[in-house]
């Protein structure tokens, strides 16, 4: 029995007492008092009966008998009696009790009136000729007694209404701390960090400021760990001078961009070379060399910021790089990067030449040494143009699905509305063996009779026209069919611009609602790039899917790990890795640390941690280590 209820009912049992106390105390004294006026009118009616009959000089028995059975007849009498000084009775009448009227019997029962006779002495002359005993019908004293019973019974319910009524929200603003102290405890186990306005009520207050403490310490110590761990990853990962990815960082990225079943089906790799960094460090010194590298670095940055999904890197001392997923144009990606570094290389007159620069385009499923020895290539042909020059080169490029933007809106409408969409499943296992769900992906026929696209190849024409909640609305839909008919979880990915668009979320949760069999294997997760890019909206989503006891993760994780304490209150239960982190985990001492890390913190909140894009045996092998739950990725099977 709840706490509220306990209370409830202990003050309607101590109201119920109180009354009843009362009730019983009010109506005794009533019929105290009721039974001493009757008795008081009992005396006074026989003394001046009495006096009557004293006063009367013959008093021969039928005058006697006449007077007593007139007194008798014009008043509300149960018994007159006249007694001789011997006790004899001379003269009596008597009416047997009547029914009180509307008084019920077993209130007379349980509440008798018994009120004393009046009793007179007659005299005759100087003689006492008898006594009178008197007593008045009490019908009319029940009645007067049950009359105000009823009106005290009806003011105590009135009364035990009005206090139920404060009592109630008293109740209410005694408990309303309490349930918020319930809350922040359950939240906690949904690993929802959470602090609450401390009550007035001083029992409350230590325990709310208690827990506040205990949540603010295991976010500071959340918060702390997270530092470190993201000082480690830039250490490991990131070069010390530009701040910009390293070259280990570079190839696990670039492997995923070429391998991953969501990048971009066409892209371009850029390399940047400074002209013999050795003789500008002998000529500037270490301090502008370094400065020198910084602002390249900050030129290439800005060159890609509008590009949430384009990469720069330092992959060795003199070489930089960028990776453009999604851009097919190496000439103009070419000029503009060499425009840029040519204003740049104004501001360092002294030196004669600083840079070559080359671009060469790449198709997904290409192989990654193939892609950099053709950029090294197309490298040492811009070298032999000449200072500050570049080169760039394209694959011959595959026939485009659609020549606009109207044609893919209606390739894509087309596909949706004729069903040609199918889920590809790869699974995701744990440390031992054990399925933990299958990781579906979309599937699109362009045409009735083609092929099964990848995601890569369209949704990023469909972020563009906006029909990415379309498109993952029937995803969640093939995967509830999926689970009707097989068995195992599924999980599947939502983008960026479906969970901020809230016509989806009111769909999604009509579509899931009438069915928690089917969201309790039912996994959803937002790539950690969306996920900072529309986080409130993840929040609301995160609440929404929790509710329906769906599970909720972030897919592609580590990028952004030092803004991880922003999660710290959606409860999520599953991270992926991404790929690149994960790119020759044996050899990289540094990022085994990073992850080992990031795992443990996980774990110490009750989260999952998968490894993605695992793709040799020796990668799989040192996972389990490290503290992964899971992996999923070409070498797992």
């Amino acid at each position: 029995m709840s706490l509220f209820r306990r209370i409830w009912l202990a003050v309607i049992g101590l109201t119920v007492a109180a009354f009843a106390a009362s009730l019983l105390v009010n109506t005794f004294t009533a019929r105290s008092y009721l039974e001493k006026q009757l008795y008081l009118k009992n005396a006074d009616n026989a003394t001046a009966l009495a006096l009557s009959m004293s006063q009367i000089r013959e008093k021969d028995p039928v005058t006697i008998e006449l007077l007593l059975s007139a007194q008798f007849d014009t008043g509300h009498y149960q018994e007159i009696r006249l007694t001789d000084p011997a006790g004899r009775v001379m003269v009596e009448r008597r009416q047997e009790a009547a029914a009180a009227a509307g008084a019920p019997d077993w209130f007379v029962r349980l509440f008798p009136i018994k009120a004393q006779p009046g009793i007179a002495h007659v005299q005759d002359g100087w003689k006492q000729f008898g006594t009178i005993s008197l007593a008045s019908q009490s019908r009319f004293a029940y009645q007067d007694l049950w009359k105000g019973t009823l009106e005290l019974s009806l003011w105590f319910v009135v009364g035990g209404l009005i206090a139920g009524l404060i009592g109630t929200f008293m109740l209410r603003l005694i408990t309303r701390p309490l349930d918020n102290v319930v809350e922040q405890a359950n939240a906690i186990t949904r690993r929802q960090f959470i602090t609450v306005d401390l009550p007035r009520v001083p029992e409350l207050k230590s325990v709310v400021r208690a827990m506040n403490d205990m949540v603010m310490r295991v976010k500071q110590m959340f918060a702390d760990e997270a530092a470190r761990l993201e000082s480690l990853r830039r250490q490991v990962n990131h070069d010390s001078v530009t701040g910009l990815p390293n070259r280990e960082f570079f190839i696990g990225s670039l492997r995923e961009a070429l391998n991953g079943e969501e990048g971009s089906a066409v892209g371009l790799l850029a390399l940047i070379r400074l002209a013999d960094l050795n003789n500008i460090n002998a000529r500037l010194g270490h301090a502008k060399t370094d400065a020198l590298l910084q602002l390249v670095a900050r030129q290439l940055n800005e060159a890609s910021a509008a590009h949430n999904n384009w990469l720069v890197a330092r992959i060795r001392g003199a070489d930089f790089a960028l990776l453009a997923p999604g851009a097919d144009d190496a000439p103009a990606l070419a000029n503009k990067l060499a425009q840029d570094m040519r204003e740049l290389a104004t501001s360092w007159p002294e030196l004669e030449g600083l840079f070559h620069l080359a671009v060469v385009g790449y198709q997904r499923g290409e192989p990654m040494e193939t892609l950099l020895a053709n950029a090294d290539s197309a490298l040492a042909i811009a070298e032999g143009k000449g200072p500050n020059e570049s080169f760039s080169s394209m694959h011959a490029a595959a026939a485009p699905l659609a020549t606009s933007g109207e044609g893919w809106r209606s390739m894509l409408s087309n596909a949706l509305s004729e069903q040609r969409l199918k889920l590809a499943g790869f699974p995701v296992m744990s440390a031992s063996g054990v399925a933990i769900h299958q990781e579906s992906v979309i599937r699109l026929q362009a045409r009735a009779d083609g092929p099964w696209l990848p995601a890569g190849d369209f949704m990023p024409m469909a972020e563009r026209l906006k029909l990415t909640a379309d498109l993952d609305l029937q995803v969640v839909r093939l995967a509830l069919n999926g689970l009707r008919t097989g068995h195992g979880d599924i999980a599947v990915n939502l983008s960026a611009d479906t969970i901020a668009d809230w016509g989806f979320h009111n769909k999604l949760v009509a579509l899931l609602e009438d069915q928690p069999a089917l969201c309790r294997r039912l996994w959803i997760e937002v790539a950690e790039q969306g996920v900072f890019r529309q986080l409130e909206a993840f929040r609301d989503l995160c609440r929404t899917l929790k509710k329906l006891g769906c599970q909720v993760g972030i897919e592609h994780f580590g990028h952004r790990f030092g803004e991880i304490a922003k999660l710290s209150d959606l409860g999520l239960d599953y991270l992926k890795v991404d790929g690149s982190f994960i790119h020759d985990i044996h050899l990289n001492a540094g990022n085994r640390e990073f992850l080992a890390g990031l795992c443990k913190m996980a774990h110490s909140i009750g989260v999952s941690v998968i490894a993605e894009g695992v793709r040799s045996a020796e990668e799989l092998a040192a996972l389990p280590g490290l503290g992964f739950d899971g992996v999923t990725g070409p070498a797992v099977s």
